[in-house]
């Protein structure tokens, strides 16, 4: 016969019903890790890792806007800088922005100086690589530095205005 925890096992000799007894669940833990020590290191590397995407994702997502509110900013004089490449930019920008290669995003404090203190955002196609150049317009000084949430992929999605070089 096979104990499960919590089963009544009959009777002691006084009278008195058996009962298996759990062990605390810290020394199951225990037990568990040094039998199944690979598993046990998966899942703290999988948390790890979840921890870290999270965190990244939070930080990223508090300086992602919105559409209408790129267009609030761009009314308040905002520097809107595109990162795409010069024929994507050609073939369709948010009004006003200016195009910039994404390599020269690293000098961007020193030609855009003027702005730290003002409204940055930055736009690519998704605005994957966007959240990495705010990072650095961040670490140069640039105080409001923001990413377009969806990127030009998502502008065009709201059917926004596009223009187009000449």
């Amino acid at each position: 016969m096979v104990e499960k925890p919590g089963e009544k096992l009959g009777r002691n000799t006084a009278g008195t019903p058996r009962v298996a007894i759990m062990p605390p669940p810290m020394e199951m833990l225990i037990q568990y890790v040094t039998n199944h020590p690979v598993l046990a290191g998966s899942i703290v590397l999988a948390l790890v890792v979840v921890l870290t995407f999270e965190s990244r994702l939070r930080s990223t997502g508090q300086s992602a806007i919105s559409s209408q509110d790129l267009i609030r900013l761009m009314n308040q004089g905002a520097l809107v800088l595109d990162i795409r490449k010069p024929e994507e930019f050609a073939a369709g920008h948010v009004n006003g922005a200016k195009q910039l290669d994404s390599d020269k995003i690293l000098t961007a404090g020193e030609t855009h100086k003027r702005f730290k203190d003002k409204p940055v955002v930055v736009i690519c196609d998704s605005g994957s690589l966007a959240a990495a150049a705010v990072r650095q317009l961040t670490n140069q000084g640039f105080t409001k530095a923001f990413t377009l949430r969806g990127g030009f992929s998502g502008w065009r999605a709201e059917n926004l205005p596009v223009a187009k070089a000449a």
